[in-house]
């Protein structure tokens, strides 16, 4: 990893990855990770990619912080510790490519119901967020994908796509640090992770200035639209992982 052209490489990798998740709150893990790890050895992809997240979700969370719904991130947080555990154990004893199938085929059927009947899934009130925030948990914990649980409650509580962005990354930073900590402990936040993502910051600032700009032109709809079939392509590439 020592050529112009792998270093070129992971910055566009970590430009789509930002500008996904810029745009839609959630999603850079299932586009950074996978793609990463075919440059890089996964011990150094890993945090790379937690690094970015903590980036995009500091500056999301400084410029939208009047749209968060402190409460509700409080709450999910919480419930996704309780999950997490879960998470840990489905990862290890758990055959991985039944679980993600079930996950995927999970998915697959929520978004496209959500999008032929749009009101039918709706929730008043955070009664229910414990569930999610805990699902959260499970599913961070096994596959280190957090969002789609955090997707559907925010969709279902029909939170402006303002709303909906600022409350996702106010949960995440935490979450993010706390990964980072991790790494840093077991030895995985190395001099070349800050090399490769000191190389990627120029990447991450216009992944964040074209994901803000795609935000802008999409009214509440037309997110719900994006956000819903962003949750089929995560089902589709789970179920995927699953069959191979």
């Amino acid at each position: 990893m020592n050529t112009l052209g792998s270093f070129l490489e992971v910055s566009i990798v970590i430009f789509v990855a930002t500008a996904f998740r810029t745009s839609f709150g959630f999603g850079e893990a299932l586009i950074a990770v996978p793609l990463l790890s075919l440059l890089l050895p996964i011990k150094v992809a890993a945090p790379v990619a937690v690094l970015t997240s903590v980036v995009v979700a500091l500056v999301s969370v400084i410029r939208d912080h009047e749209h968060i719904h402190i409460s509700s991130a409080k709450k999910l947080l919480l419930a996704t510790a309780v999950g997490l555990p879960f998470g840990l154990l489905t990862l290890r004893y758990a055959p991985e490519e039944i679980t993600k199938g079930i996950l995927g085929l999970l998915l697959l059927g929520f978004s496209v119901f959500s999008l032929v009947r749009p009101h039918f899934f709706s929730l008043k009130s955070d009664r229910f967020i414990w569930l999610f925030g805990f699902l959260a948990g499970v599913t961070g914990g096994s596959y280190g994908m957090n969002g789609p649980p955090l997707a559907i409650f925010g969709a279902a509580r029909g939170w402006t796509p303002s709303q909906f962005r600022a409350t996702i990354q106010a949960y995440f930073l935490p979450a993010s640090l706390l990964g980072l900590l991790g790494y840093y402990f077991s030895g995985l936040w190395t001099k070349d992770v800050n090399i490769l993502f000191a190389y990627s910051l120029p990447a991450i600032v216009l992944g964040i200035l074209c994901g803000n700009t795609l935000a802008k032109a999409m009214n509440a709809e037309r997110f719900r639209l994006f956000l819903y079939a962003g949750l089929i392509v995560v089902s589709c590439v789970l179920m995927v992982q699953g069959l191979l």
